[in-house]
């Protein structure tokens, strides 16, 4: 059980810098494509390069960030349930909390919590 724990957790720990690697090529290439075609492939001005990059690159860490978390809840859960590494995740999950709602209010434009208007 524990050998499942050690390897979920991990393969967790690579799907999230994955998934943010991913996202960060998908963010430039979006950005290539808008910078050198423009407004002929994906109707989107120049002037669009930077929200694009910026939305794109934003959602992948967001994504990145919520498989580290479960990869983290993993270990200390299932592979070292002390108090200390309850106390260090509960850190982890706060600072990552702290930086998923900064991204979305940087993404969105808006506190999560607001109705879209």
């Amino acid at each position: 059980m524990l050998t499942i724990a050690t390897g979920a957790a991990r393969w967790f720990e690579l799907a999230g810098i994955a998934v943010i690697i991913a996202g960060t090529l998908v963010a430039f290439a979006r950005s290539a494509v808008i910078l050198f075609v423009g407004q002929r492939s994906l109707q989107e001005p120049q002037s669009a390069l930077a929200p694009v990059f910026r939305r794109t690159l934003g959602r992948s860490i967001l994504a990145g960030l919520e498989l580290l978390v479960a990869a983290d809840i993993i270990r200390t859960v299932a592979i070292e349930p002390t108090l200390r590494n309850a106390m260090v995740l509960g850190l982890i999950v706060l600072i990552r909390t702290f930086l998923s709602i900064s991204l979305e209010v940087e993404i969105e434009g808006r506190w999560p919590w607001r109705s879209r208007s």
